[in-house]
């Protein structure tokens, strides 16, 4: 039993209640609408000026601004939203990293083991969601308790937005340079497409792996290829495959249910044939709606993986 204390001892004062300490304020939100904005009004006004003035060292400027745009934007959002807690280090090290070393495995890879072929599209997204994947491997080696879907997700739509966007800025140089100079339409229209159909592609078939990926790995950071990650990967590769075959399929189509214009000898080796003129509403038709359903696919993928993850609905 306590003691009182001797008669004539100062009392020591009992604390009151504490105070709370003030919690660290939540970094705004909304910087990717600033992000999208303000690119959009430096890529046009980049637009306008190299049409005005014919300066062709204004290019490069126009070229990295349109091809990271949407990228970039993108992985700010699933950021501010979903992976505050992961760190920009490690968004950035993916983006970057893991965009540059999937772009160059790719290209490597396809060079010496593809052919035009009727199965060129399955071995291109064989091939290219196989280097993503390693690609983010490699950029989390290190990031040994970085798990689950949540993280998988967002870290996995970097590298996928990472490759998205060299893989553009090439397109675009592509499209610019022709036999007859610089064609700057064609640049302008490559980046809007593939701006617009960013969202759908690289980055969501990459979030789709690094999620089961992350899911499944062990606590000792090593990655696990087991049943349900092959079968991803098999199956986002599938998704890629269709992507890239749907102006294919498309033709195929049109050449079934019509009857003059097109040789369909080509499609065994490869090559694709152009439609005529009066094919041309129903191949849009076809290729639009083929990619909306790949698309579609990959998006109610994602819904399924999220609807399972609780740490999804307990975003920080």
């Amino acid at each position: 039993m306590t003691q009182p204390p001797p008669p004539g001892t100062p009392r020591a004062r009992i604390p009151g209640p504490q105070q709370p300490p003030p919690s660290c304020p939540r970094p705004r939100t909304g910087l990717w609408r600033r992000c999208l904005w303000g690119g959009l009004a430096l890529w046009a006004l980049s637009g306008l000026v190299t049409y005005a003035t014919g300066n062709t060292t204004l290019l490069p400027t126009l070229i990295l601004l349109g091809s990271f745009l949407a990228p970039v934007v993108f992985v700010l959002w699933a950021y501010e939203h979903h992976g505050r807690d992961l760190g920009v280090n490690v968004i950035l090290g993916c983006f970057l990293t893991g965009g540059v070393l999937g772009v160059l495995g790719a290209s490597v890879m396809e060079y010496y083991l593809l052919r035009p072929s009727l199965w060129m599209f399955l071995g291109v997204g064989l091939i290219e969601e196989a280097v993503k994947a390693a690609a983010l491997m490699f950029a989390l080696r290190r990031q040994t308790r970085i798990r689950g879907v949540r993280a998988g997700l967002v870290l996995g739509a970097s590298v996928g937005f990472g490759f998205a966007a060299l893989e553009s800025a090439g397109y675009a140089f592509n499209a610019a340079v022709s036999t007859e100079g610089i064609d700057l339409r064609a640049l302008l229209e490559t980046e809007i497409l593939r701006g617009v159909l960013a969202p759908f592609g690289h980055g969501l078939w990459t979030a789709i792996t690094g999620a089961v990926l992350l899911a499944h790995r062990r606590p000792t950071g090593h990655f696990a290829f087991t049943a349900p990650v092959v079968g991803t990967y098999v199956g986002v590769a599938l998704l890629h495959a269709l992507w890239d075959s749907t102006h294919g399929i498309a033709l195929w189509l049109v050449a079934r249910l019509t009857d003059a214009g097109l040789n369909t000898t080509l499609f065994g080796p490869g090559y694709l044939p152009a439609v005529t003129d009066q094919q041309k509403h129903l191949f849009t038709l076809f290729s639009v709606g083929g990619m909306v359903a790949v698309s579609l696919m990959g998006i109610a993928w994602v819904r399924a993986l999220t609807r399972r993850d609780p740490s999804w609905r307990n975003t920080p």
